[in-house]
């Protein structure tokens, strides 16, 4: 039963810096958690966890994964470190939710599946934009046919700050996109091509371009980087009857559905001739501002509560890191477009 109440789980948070402190703020605050254990190895980390909420801190993860009172644990390190903490998780039977990338190689999220799947635990992904009410009004809008025929989407993710080290703009930022187009498009994507260039450092990537193509001829453009003079993050939909754009930048006006495409008559002799312009009415919905990360953390507790399968699953996380991996060799390879199998 969905209305069906549960004893909080025990949870845990391995890595509270930039990105995990907001895991460990919403873990604290959520009914459904009993936030047990933060694990992180910078000591300012652990103190601002502890001034977050009443919870114990470690720098070893041995300590919380031998805590039988912690059922379940975020991992919110460097995506390096992802795969070695999230297998070490498994392993002690935890269930996981495990930033993005799940893995820095192909190889590795497949042992984190196979693994989950082995112990019977829940793998998560924290693909952040599914859980996102923009995202989920855009996919309803999607598949109840009101856009038509998808035709393209092109995505833009820049700013201006926070170099990375250890991953380039493509692992970086490319899984938010890369998971909500595969969301939208009903079909296999069936080749991938990128370029990318390292301005500030060697070798790590701060500007990429990726672009795909589906089974279904439907083509998909993404832009990505940390060196730009605005921060943007616009995904754009254009459907055979409407188009839709997604800036995640606005305030409140999240969604703008256009209703503007090309219409034809039923019987034609001459196609060019024949199609004729519609430009009607912008309707902007009203979306929800709750915020994601909440409803993220949400399902993965329900997740663990009554075993269903959750809405990010590992195999869509090893499904985007197949995709990142494939457009890192095409960079490699300057730009050559690589074919994907089934």
């Amino acid at each position: 039963m969905s209305g069906m109440r549960h004893e909080p789980i025990g949870t845990a948070v391995i890595g509270a810096g930039y990105w995990g402190r907001n895991y460990v703020r919403n873990l604290a605050g959520l009914p459904e958690s009993r936030l047990r254990w933060v694990c992180d190895l910078d000591p300012a980390a652990r103190q601002r966890a502890q001034r977050t909420a009443e919870v114990k801190v470690t720098d070893d993860l041995r300590a919380v994964l031998d805590d039988g009172g912690v059922q379940a644990v975020v991992i919110a390190t460097h995506a390096a470190l992802h795969y070695e903490h999230a297998m070490a998780a498994l392993a002690a039977d935890k269930h996981v939710l495990v930033e993005k990338p799940m893995a820095t190689a192909l190889e590795q999220a497949q042992q984190m599946v196979a693994m989950a799947a082995e112990r019977r635990r829940v793998l998560m992904v924290g693909h952040l934009m599914l859980y996102h009410p923009a995202v989920e009004r855009l996919q309803q809008l999607v598949q109840s046919g009101e856009l038509g025929t998808i035709y393209y989407l092109y995505a833009l993710r820049v700013n201006l700050g926070r170099i990375r080290s250890d991953e380039n703009a493509l692992w970086s930022f490319g899984p938010h996109d890369l998971c909500v187009i595969q969301s939208l498009v009903d079909a296999a994507p069936r080749s991938i091509a990128a370029r990318g260039q390292a301005y500030l450092q060697p070798a790590v990537e701060d500007v990429v371009f990726v672009n795909l193509v589906f089974e279904d001829q439907t083509m998909a453009q993404i832009q990505l980087s940390w060196l730009d003079p605005r921060k943007e993050r616009r995904l754009t939909v254009v459907g055979s009857r409407k188009m839709v754009v997604f800036d995640d930048t606005h305030a409140s006006e999240k969604l703008r559905i256009f209703d503007k495409g090309f219409d034809r008559p039923p019987e034609y002799d001459d196609y060019g001739d024949y199609l004729s312009l519609r430009d009607g009415d912008i309707h902007i919905p009203h979306i929800s501002l709750a915020e994601p990360l909440a409803a993220e953390c949400r399902h993965f507790l329900h997740c663990v509560a009554t075993g269903e399968r959750p809405r990010s699953p590992g195999e869509q996380g090893l499904e985007v890191v197949r995709l990142l991996a494939a457009a890192q060799r095409s960079i490699a390879g300057g730009g050559r477009p690589l074919p994907l199998g089934t």
